[in-house]
């Protein structure tokens, strides 16, 4: 049976360490539209839509023909954003897809949303092998799974932590697109930040810490998130370099 699924893409404007990134041209076009375009290519979405608080984003979008919603100024994190779409507009599920995400493919949608074919999942997201420069990174989120794909703890720092150095040892790293049912979301949004998401400042372990479980999908597509000028130039190399 079809996923009645929608993906909203939370595009704020102010962004603090490189600013109006959203707007901000890769290789021939903004870093929304990369976005927008890989979103819009996933056969398994009714509707792409971007949330925004900025007036310039919103005309920016309509002129492209992209549909494009304005949302609250006061929001503290994209996931916040999807959820004020979520409460006017009706599906079974939500595909939150971060509007820094140039890298995006239609593939890494298609992987995000096969676990939600099952009714008892609430929460889905996606991981990939994890690589070398990033083991050690703390700018990249590393995730523990269980055998099903439950996630079982998400960290900046290395995890498994490979105490006697044995070979064999695989890490994985998350990608930030998800995909809620309603109740999952709902729930997230009216808890407080939670301890370990505020040490770690990784909000979907508020997910974990109040009971909701997240399950992983592996995909073998990387991306990489843009949040500096050097992100900016690594991803704009990297496309360029696919054609």
């Amino acid at each position: 049976m079809p996923l009645n699924a929608i993906a909203i893409i939370p595009a704020r404007l102010a962004s603090t360490r490189l600013p109006r990134k959203i707007l901000r041209e890769i290789a021939g076009k903004s870093m929304l539209a990369h976005v927008y375009e890989a979103a819009k290519k996933s056969s398994l979405l009714r509707e792409v839509i971007i949330a925004t608080d900025s007036e310039e984003v919103l005309q920016v979008a309509r002129s492209q023909g992209w549909r494009a919603e304005m949302t609250s100024s006061q929001h503290r994190s994209g996931t916040d954003r999807v959820h004020e779409l979520a409460q006017r507009m009706s599906a079974d599920i939500y595909v939150n897809v971060q509007g820094d995400e140039p890298l995006a493919r239609p593939e890494h949608l298609d992987a995000l949303l096969r676990p939600m074919q099952r009714p008892e999942v609430m929460v889905s997201s996606i991981m990939t092998p994890c690589p070398t420069h990033d083991i050690d990174n703390p700018n990249a989120v590393k995730v523990v799974t269980g055998k099903q794909g439950r996630a079982l703890y998400f960290s900046r720092s290395t995890i498994p932590f490979n105490r006697d150095q044995r070979a064999g040892v695989q890490y994985f790293k998350h990608l930030g697109f998800y995909a809620y049912r309603k109740a999952a979301l709902d729930r997230f949004c009216t808890k407080p930040e939670s301890a370990l998401e505020a040490a770690e400042r990784l909000e979907q372990l508020r997910f974990l810490e109040n009971g909701i479980d997240i399950y992983l999908e592996e995909t073998p597509y990387n991306t990489v998130g843009v949040d500096t000028e050097e992100d900016l130039r690594r991803v704009e190399e990297m496309l360029r370099s696919q054609g």
